[in-house]
């Protein structure tokens, strides 16, 4: 397979340093690299495009590193900002590194993880100021993307640094470990050539290292990838639950659905092909949604996460609500209209607190009408009594009006 024709097929490819990088990944077990600035505690899926290029080289049986960036985390990458970032302590930068970490294990099980503070911290001023910055040209430096659209708002000296920071890694892991390819994304181009510069001063022009970056997948509106709303879509489940996760990719449109099936799976040629056959006869069946959000599901959040996803999505649309247990009807009802109450509260209070009727006059009706389900039950009881020994594990009564209209009573002590 020639994986840099692949990466073209999945829109996963938007430039490499040197076309013969297709030739060295023929010929070689190339080990290569992608970094994570540990700037949050967790990655989000826009992120998740250079690690399917990753995984892909993986499989062709090219080795994997991954740098958590404990040191360039410190100095701040301005590539793609408008401003400075808040600088974060020490603490705060190798808590972060060691959630990516975990996250990072799970993507990319055959990966090497470091951490580039490892070696960062043993650079004085002098030593970095004379051995390593003497390779760099200041010109080269202002014309690069990320240093010169920020010259007009302003660049402080320690995020003009970061490429020579950057670059540090690369040599590092080209010494030591025989690294010659970095890949990243779009807005790497820079700080990737800035290492191949610093690489050859230092060990000779004639030395076979490589860049290839992913182009910045955005929506058919041009907005960013991995937002729904203003929220963005994270790979921590405690900020994304897994069940949310995995909506996120059910509700893409069908065009969409398509692409982000080559972008985010490794499902062959053969197997898109199909599904996309599939989907031209019967779109209704939304056979690319529900593959693409088992396979991303899946590889983010374990077979566990998955079939956690899978239950609260049938109990909703249409199964059994009473067979979830309280922490999974949290997660799939955290978005809709919650209430409290600490003693017996009447269904007709209860619907007018979780919004899911204007008035109780208006909810007396919608009980009349059979249009009210408690735990999954039609209830036409007007008088009826929502009590603890009732609620889901002591905790909560799920109310539903119509088909798609929930409430959620949550009972406290």
């Amino acid at each position: 397979m020639d994986i840099i024709k692949d990466l073209q097929y999945r829109e996963l490819l938007q430039a490499v340093t040197d076309e013969r990088l297709s030739e060295h990944l023929a010929a070689n077990r190339v080990v290569f690299y992608l970094g994570a600035d540990p700037s949050d505690s967790s990655l989000h899926v826009g992120h998740l495009v250079p690690y399917m290029i990753a995984k892909r080289l993986a499989a062709a049986g090219h080795k994997p590193i991954m740098v958590i960036g404990g040191g360039t985390g410190l100095i701040g990458d301005p590539s793609g900002r408008e401003s400075e970032r808040k600088l974060l302590t020490l603490e705060e930068t190798m808590e972060n590194a060691r959630s990516l970490a975990g996250q990072v294990e799970r993507i990319i099980p055959e990966a090497e993880i470091v951490n580039n503070y490892d070696w960062l911290k043993n650079y004085d001023m002098v030593t970095f100021l004379r051995d390593v910055g003497k390779h760099f040209n200041i010109n080269t430096m202002m014309a690069k993307d990320s240093v010169r659209n920020r010259l007009e708002s302003g660049i402080s000296f320690t995020e003009f640094s970061y490429q020579i920071i950057q670059a540090i890694d690369f040599h590092e892991l080209f010494v030591q470990k025989g690294c010659t390819l970095q890949i990243g994304g779009g807005d790497q181009w820079g700080n990737i050539t800035a290492g191949l510069d610093y690489i050859r001063r230092r060990e000779g022009a004639d030395k076979g290292v490589y860049g290839l970056v992913a182009p910045l997948v955005t929506k058919k509106d041009g907005t960013k990838f991995g937002k729904t709303g203003t929220d963005t879509v994270w790979l921590d489940p405690e900020r994304t639950s897994p069940y949310a996760f995995y909506q996120y990719w059910i509700n893409l449109d069908d065009d969409e659905a398509l692409i982000r099936l080559r972008q985010f799976t490794s499902l062959s040629r053969e197997e898109i092909e199909e599904i996309a056959d599939n989907m031209a006869e019967s779109p209704h069946l939304r056979h690319a949604q529900k593959r693409l959000a088992a396979e991303v599901t899946l590889l983010v959040h374990g077979k566990e996460g998955l079939a956690v996803a899978e239950r609260i999505t049938e109990a909703l649309f249409g199964g059994d609500i009473t067979r979830l247990s309280a922490r999974e009807i949290a997660m799939g009802l955290e978005n809709v209209p919650h209430a409290e109450t600490s003693e017996a509260i009447p269904l007709v209070d209860a619907l007018v607190e979780t919004g899911l009727a204007p008035s109780k006059r208006e909810a007396r009706t919608l009980i009349k009408q059979n249009a009210v389900s408690v735990n999954g039950e039609k209830n036409t009881d007007t008088e009826a009594l929502l009590e603890r020994e009732e609620a889901i594990e002591g905790v909560y009564h799920v109310l539903r009006r119509g088909k798609k209209h929930y409430g959620l009573l949550r009972h406290v002590r």
